[in-house]
């Protein structure tokens, strides 16, 4: 790669975004992030929040031939109210319907270097427009929202996915 300067030649900057752009939108994670600590055997860990769905991704490695990780969604507090679906992976078609990959989380397993539990966080946004009333806020009327909710007229609600492989050789 060339460089005048210390900055990156014009030709090679142009080429940059097309080359992104040839990757397509779930080539790169919108958080990008290094790998995760390494993880013992039968250490319950936190793999990632999303306070919108409120809800906790916890993983663990279990030392099983056949299922190396395991992962479990648990919710963070009863009280708390999702602004945000939490879907089946099964059902999200990557790339298709507005769904991006928001997250590749990827944890190495400490009793085997090899081995590792990736991750994927899928995330659809929506389109929310927010009307503010005479005095510039965002208000929300019980009386309106029953009316909406009754005629099936709800906004449609951000949505998340989580999906996870294990790459990598086993250990025995």
């Amino acid at each position: 790669m060339k460089t005048v300067c210390g900055v990156l030649s014009l030709p090679w900057l142009v080429l940059l975004p097309l080359a992104a752009q040839a990757q397509g939108p779930a080539a790169q994670p919108e958080i990008q992030r290094p790998p995760g600590t390494a993880q013992a055997l039968g250490a319950v860990h936190t793999v990632r929040q999303i306070p919108e769905a409120c809800v906790r991704i916890e993983g663990r490695f279990t030392g099983q031939a056949d299922a190396p990780y395991a992962m479990q969604l648990v919710r963070t507090d009863a009280r708390c109210q999702p602004r945000a679906a939490l879907l089946d992976a099964a059902q999200v078609t990557p790339g298709a319907n507005g769904w991006r990959l928001n997250d590749r989380i990827r944890i190495p397993a400490a009793a085997c270097p090899g081995q590792q539990a990736v991750v994927e966080v899928w995330r659809r946004p929506v389109e929310q427009p927010l009307t503010r009333d005479g005095q510039g806020q965002v208000r929300v009327y019980l009386g309106e929202a029953r009316q909406q909710a009754e005629a099936g007229k709800l906004a449609s609600l951000p949505a998340f996915a989580v999906n996870m492989a294990v790459e990598g050789k086993p250990c025995r």
